[in-house]
């Protein structure tokens, strides 16, 4: 399971290499193993290391595999659920803790970036959610008056100001959300291995958890070639999750999404095209999502899977979709598509899990995976030094509840968006 540009795309064609790891092999003791070398599970053994404690990671595949290293990039706050709809659902205690948790989560990120050194193209310049008709222009619109409510730095664009930040489109506004930006996520993702490699942690690739047991007062997790002691575990393999931890992935619907990126565009027409840098995406049910790259790559995006059957149909209405958007694009094409998939829980909102004792999980992130598993990666590290309590994280506790027709759900979300496709953005 290897990271390369038919699964990675422009990810892996443009990230600085990979640290240099091997399979785990023999027995190892530590006091943390963690298993799913993602934004989540190398955040939590980077701040680990860093309090001194000795951390060992398992990836089934290679750093970044799952959906750290196939996203689009957009460092987001918060998560899809409206702020006055937080409280409702976790509470008034978990509510608010989530909403300010999540809503300082991105400026956490940069502030990693820069104090590893981390080269991941980490742009901190905003985000657009741009708003399809009216319906969508109400969104955004409550969404807006929500977020300010709280303090944040967010500010609603009308349809004019809307197309000048993107040099084109023809969308009724949007939420310009100065808290976000973007990163390169499999070079952040390699970055934080690489931190916490530097810290002590050790990380070991191609090395999948066949077995995991409590053992006395630990834990004992056995590879194909070798076994880790710990006292603590740490699964941290969210949507991507295989083999013993399986129950993490059944209590998710997954939504495929794909990304495709033109080649480096020529120096004046990239100067018409985000010049602001943000990353975007629209309120359409299936979205859309675009954003540059350092060496002036516009990168599209939506829901759909890349197999044999839908991938020219999602090609072409790509091309079809960002030509509507950027007319300026017409004849550019894409050199690059990749796909993977998001964890969607029932209310959207992640989750916290104690699989056994000395064991915690947290996961479906619905699609906004990298600052808030960047964060909850550190929650979980300050839980096992005893630095916060239980009762003092941002999620409670919760059992883990198998979603309902799952994959009759994730088949009807790949072929609707097939359909959807097929026939859309055609005038």
């Amino acid at each position: 399971m290897k990271n390369t540009s038919s699964s990675h795309g422009l990810w892996a064609l443009s990230a600085p290499a990979a640290p240099a790891t091997t399979p785990l092999s023999g027995l190892v003791e530590a006091d943390v193993v963690v298993i799913g070398a993602g934004f989540t599970g190398l955040s939590a053994a980077l701040h680990l290391a860093e309090a001194g404690k000795s951390v060992v990671v398992l990836e089934a595949g290679m750093i970044g595999f799952g959906a750290s290293g196939r996203n689009v990039g957009l460092v987001n706050a918060g998560m899809w659920v409206m702020p006055e709809e937080l409280p409702q659902a976790l509470g008034p205690v978990h509510g608010p803790r989530l909403l300010e948790f999540l809503g300082n989560a991105p400026a956490e990120v940069f502030a990693l970036v820069r104090r590893h050194g981390i080269a991941c193209e980490a742009v901190a310049n905003g985000t657009l959610h741009c708003a399809v008709g009216g319906a969508g222009l109400a969104e955004i619109g409550a969404r807006a008056r929500q977020w300010a409510a709280r303090g944040a730095p967010v500010e609603l664009l009308d349809g004019d100001e809307t197309a000048l930040r993107l040099g084109g489109g023809r969308y009724m506004g949007a939420l310009l959300d100065m808290r976000a930006g973007t990163i390169q996520p499999l070079a952040y993702v390699r970055g934080l291995a690489r931190a916490a490699l530097a810290c002590g942690a050790q990380i070991h690739t191609e090395s999948p958890a066949s077995a995991v047991a409590e053992q006395g007062l630990g834990w004992e997790v056995t590879t194909p070639a070798g076994r880790v002691r710990a006292r603590w575990l740490v699964a941290a393999t969210d949507t991507y999750t295989r083999g013993p931890n399986d129950s993490l992935r059944r209590e998710q619907v997954g939504l495929p999404y794909f990304n495709m990126a033109t080649p480096p565009l020529p120096e004046a027409l990239r100067a018409t095209i985000l010049p602001g840098g943000e990353g975007c995406w629209d309120t359409r049910e299936v979205l859309s999502s675009f954003r540059t790259d350092a060496a002036g790559r516009l990168v599209f995006g939506s829901v759909g899977r890349l197999g044999l059957a839908d991938r020219a149909l999602h090609r072409a209405w790509a091309e079809r979709a960002m030509v509507r958007i950027f007319p300026q694009l017409k004849g550019i094409g894409f050199e690059s598509a990749w796909f993977g998939w998001i964890g969607m829980t029932s209310n959207n909102l992640p989750r916290l899990h104690l699989p056994g004792r000395n064991a915690i999980a947290v996961s479906g992130y619905n699609g906004r995976g990298i600052a808030p598993g960047t964060v909850f990666g550190k929650a979980i590290a300050r839980y096992i030094c005893g630095d916060c309590r239980l009762e003092a994280m941002p999620l409670p506790v919760s059992t883990i509840t198998p979603a309902p027709w799952r994959r009759l759900r994730e088949a009807w979300y790949t072929g609707g968006a097939a359909a959807l496709h097929l026939v859309a953005d055609r005038i």
